[in-house]
């Protein structure tokens, strides 16, 4: 599920068979690099008719990240925004819900291409890489082919 309401954009990850999903215990929100290391949901954003792109990082624990890329891989930079992102879960026995509001002014100007993905940490360090769309390649999530989809500009406010 994506979609605006109000001033934020909500998006839901389900994973399914999590018997063995690391989830990370909320520890409260607040920015942190390197979110991918364990279970993490992305969302990539490239404004249209450009190279430059925005990542936003938002683990289960609370904690996130949001850079601004020039091009390809180049130009990393934090993206400022006005407040955090609220990420929240909910865990069945097979499944897992992952539920985010990220304000607007996190994200780049759109219309623009979407790429949506996940890191899963399994026990015993196992990790998997999901995405909409990988290269034929290794995952990459930075990877054009995996701004596979399109979000559309949210409506006036």
């Amino acid at each position: 599920m994506i979609g605006f309401d109000a001033d934020v954009l909500r998006m839901r990850w389900r994973v399914d068979g999590t018997g063995a999903l690391v989830v990370p215990s909320y520890s409260g929100r607040g920015r942190q690099d390197e979110l991918w290391r364990t279970t993490c949901f992305e969302l990539f954003l490239k404004p249209d008719g450009g190279e430059a792109y925005t990542e936003i990082n938002l683990s289960p624990s609370g904690r996130w990240a949001a850079y601004d890329f020039s091009e390809y891989r180049d130009g990393m930079e934090d993206r400022p925004g006005s407040r955090e992102p609220e990420t929240g879960v909910r865990e069945g026995s097979t499944f897992a819900i992952v539920d985010a509001a990220i304000p607007r002014d996190l994200l780049p100007s759109l219309p623009g291409a979407m790429g949506i993905s996940a890191i899963l940490e399994e026990e015993g360090g196992v990790m998997s890489y999901w995405a909409i769309a990988h290269p034929e390649a290794k995952p990459d999530f930075h990877d054009p082919a995996c701004f596979a989809a399109e979000l559309a500009a949210p409506p006036a406010p």
